[in-house]
């Protein structure tokens, strides 16, 4: 949950899998774990050898059940133009699977240089170098393995699974509250994020 507030859609996504596999699947559960890859989730409630085949199926239901219902978090399209207004690209590097990653951001009129999906982690790791990030911005301590691991500056926002002191514990440079911090925080240190980039 650092751009998209993507519980409401992930809920409705994994009832109607719930509805048409017949396993129960607590929803309010799942939408508490957010940030690891669907195919862990899935393992909680389905046997191994279901999961792969599970998780094409919730991603063929997901655009129809779970785009219409995420929301943009505040301060997402004004983190974006932050970076923009001073020369820099904005990419998103997400455990999502990207073409509904992509659909996210289209409905929501959030606009990136670059969506880089299906990668949790330190694999994000291999996208944040191929981009010359300089900083990632993220919400779990994934996001913060994935910056340490690419030698990219790690900014946490406290908006997801993982709360502040737990993010810090891991290792983030800086911790927001949320993204309506960072255009401020960024121009605060756009000599320093250059220096990295």
């Amino acid at each position: 949950m650092t751009l998209i507030d993507s519980r409401p859609g992930i809920r409705a996504a994994f009832s109607a899998l719930s509805a048409e596999t017949g396993v129960y699947i607590d929803v309010d559960l799942t939408t508490t774990r957010l940030g690891p890859p669907l195919e862990l989730e899935l393992a909680h409630w389905f046997p191994a050898d279901q999961i792969e085949p599970v998780a094409d199926r919730y991603r063929a239901l997901y655009p129809e059940h779970a785009i219409e219902p995420t929301l943009a978090m505040p301060g997402a399209r004004a983190a974006l133009a932050a970076v923009r207004a001073l020369g820099g690209r904005t990419i998103v590097v997400t455990a999502k699977y990207e073409p509904n990653a992509k659909l996210h951001l289209e409905r929501l009129g959030i606009e990136a240089d670059a969506v880089i999906g299906s990668l949790w982690a330190e694999a994000k790791a291999e996208a944040l170098r191929e981009y010359g990030a300089g900083v990632y911005v993220g919400d779990h301590t994934g996001d913060v393995r994935g910056a340490r691991t690419a030698g990219a500056l790690s900014v946490a926002v406290a908006t997801g699974p993982c709360g502040a002191d737990e993010l810090r514990s891991a290792g983030a440079d800086v911790v927001l509250d949320d993204l309506t911090a960072f255009p401020e925080w960024v121009r605060g240190h756009v000599g320093y994020v250059r220096e990295r980039a």
